[in-house]
């Protein structure tokens, strides 16, 4: 009883013209494949493989949150862009003027087409950081600790902007 009185109110919303899933997302049913194409790494600092880390990233993302099916080619939905900041700042300083934390930020420029829906289309930066102690070098645990949190972040807000817009 209490399951109808969840799904009821879900499976009710929308026009009849748009799928629905417990994942958020909302997709047109004319729409069945999508394709990431590699993302580029035009970052003044450019850290190897982080872009087709981000690349395989988006796809699973996608893949695990709808029903859409994965091409190389002549998709539906077309996520294109490259990665256009790599950067770490000093965040705060201690007692002697050294930086206590250090904070590594990264921006990925994205281009979305949607061939169903010419309305969908756009072209924007998604951005997101990660603080880590400034007595560590960003390689090994660090970098990658870094990298998913990041990427996490910024697939999910790529995602929301092109497949959950209620």
């Amino acid at each position: 009883m209490i399951i109808l009185l969840v799904v009821l109110p879900i499976l009710g919303c929308g026009s009849g013209n748009d799928k629905y899933s417990l994942s958020g997302s909302n997709i047109h049913p004319d729409v069945k494949t999508f394709q990431v194409n590699a993302f580029q790494n035009n970052a003044e600092i450019v850290e190897p493989g982080i872009e087709r880390r981000f690349t395989q990233r988006l796809q699973e993302l996608v893949q695990n949150q709808t029903n859409l099916s994965l091409n190389n080619t002549g998709g539906d939905l077309v996520y294109e862009g490259e990665i256009t900041k790599f950067k770490v700042t000093p965040m705060t300083a201690t007692a002697n003027q050294r930086a206590a934390q250090n904070r590594l930020t990264v921006t990925v420029n994205v281009r979305f087409t949607n061939t169903k829906n010419e309305k969908d289309n756009f072209e924007k930066p998604f951005s997101f950081y990660y603080d880590y102690d400034a007595n560590k070098m960003l390689t090994g645990e660090t970098l990658n600790t870094a990298l998913d949190e990041i990427f996490e972040r910024i697939t999910q807000d790529i995602f929301n902007a092109t497949l959950a817009k209620w």
